[in-house]
């Protein structure tokens, strides 16, 4: 009772707290290319779903609980019985994305995407099978088993990581909560407790509608962004990370803790593509990184993964399938999209966080909203 708690004062004490201030990077007069869908968020995909738990909680002797599990399923309930086109790709791979080899092989994403942090990979893996198991739904071969997709990014200068806070129930409430429509940014579910470019982060989306062939399609991106070092923060075009030298998290001198972290980007479409194709749109998610000033350290796990809804035939196997994608030759739209969005993403990511302070007094200070504006005016880069 007490975790289902902190849950729920989480989630009606922090809209209240933190709606005089904008929460996404528009409000701020970022400018970015493209066109947004309705909620600029991933469930602009038609039948994407998200939900998040988020854990916080102190506890005796400093120690200090900020995580939480991020569910994406890439067609709500239905999920469970009808696979998705889908295809990954490591730009660094100091991380983990569980069912990597099966996707690979087949080509199909059968089941969610889950977030969270990296000691709580195993957890959340084995309560997504147990969770799967309840809705009483076997996969498309009619056999009980499943290979979830579980990635992590690690969250342990602010969380008690070595704690495993992350429980069964807690994956249960993330998919059980699942739903379209805005998406909670920040500080929330497996981005409670992340970090990138030394500022507090966590979970960004952002989506963008272009037209192949004269059809409109939508891409949708999101992130669990935890990764960079301060100088190297680029927003619109403004070397924005040099102008904050302040409460540096890993770079100040002797720092409590080190590191240089990780992201994972989930990408949603429901333009038609074969998996091949989803994997190119997987690896332009790098150049977004690369829009923000990534340079993918060493220690870094960068992993991402696209998936595409358009196919409704999959997961039947009574008769022969026809595929339908979009020709190489038309795929450039779809290219641009990953690349705006994922860097919306991870700008939006930033401005929703807010200051944090963890396990054993640690903290991370959140992107100053008024200096981004100023420097952006400065630079002659605030949208119209």
């Amino acid at each position: 009772m007490g975790r289902l708690l902190r849950i729920i004062l989480f989630l009606l004490v922090a809209p209240a707290a933190l709606a005089a201030d904008p929460q996404r990077a528009r409000d701020l007069g970022v400018p970015f290319d493209g066109t947004p869908g309705p909620w600029n968020a991933i469930t602009d995909v038609a039948g994407v779903t998200v939900g998040h738990t988020t854990l916080i909680e102190n506890l005796p002797e400093g120690r200090a609980v900020r995580t939480g599990v991020t569910a994406i399923l890439p067609r709500g309930r239905d999920s469970l019985m009808r696979p998705a086109f889908a295809g990954w790709f490591a730009l660094n791979g100091n991380g983990e994305m569980t069912g990597t080899t099966w996707l690979e092989e087949s080509g199909q994403l059968e089941g969610p995407v889950m977030l969270t942090n990296t000691h709580s990979v195993g957890t959340v893996h084995q309560a997504t099978i147990a969770w799967r198991i309840r809705q009483g739904a076997p996969d498309a071969s009619g056999y009980w088993w499943a290979l979830p997709v579980v990635a992590e990014t690690w969250d342990g200068h602010l969380n008690d990581i070595n704690g495993f806070h992350v429980k069964p129930a807690d994956v249960d409430a993330a998919l059980d909560g699942a739903a379209s429509g805005p998406v909670a940014e920040g500080n929330v579910g497996g981005g409670t407790g992340m970090i990138c470019y030394e500022l507090k982060c966590g979970i960004g989306t952002a989506s963008r509608v272009v037209e192949v062939l004269g059809a409109p399609y939508t891409l949708g991106a999101l992130v669990q962004a935890n990764y960079g070092m301060r100088d190297e923060l680029v927003i619109a075009g403004v070397p924005v990370g040099r102008a904050l030298p302040d409460h540096r998290v890993y770079s100040e001198p002797e720092p409590a803790s080190g590191g240089d972290g990780s992201i994972i980007v989930v990408l949603a479409t429901d333009a038609p593509l074969l998996p091949h194709q989803l994997e190119r749109i997987a690896r332009r998610a790098a150049l977004g990184l690369g829009r923000n000033g990534a340079i993918a350290h060493n220690g870094s796990g960068d992993i991402f993964i696209a998936f595409s809804t358009a196919d409704e035939s999959l997961g039947r196997s009574d008769r022969l399938l026809s595929h339908q994608s979009v020709p190489n030759d038309e795929i450039d739209p779809l290219f641009a999209a990953t690349v705006q969005a994922t860097e919306e993403a991870i700008v939006n990511a930033l401005v929703a966080a807010r200051d944090m302070t963890g396990d054993q007094g640690r903290y991370a200070k959140a992107l100053p909203h008024a200096k981004l504006q100023e420097l952006l005016a400065a630079s002659g880069q605030t949208a119209p």
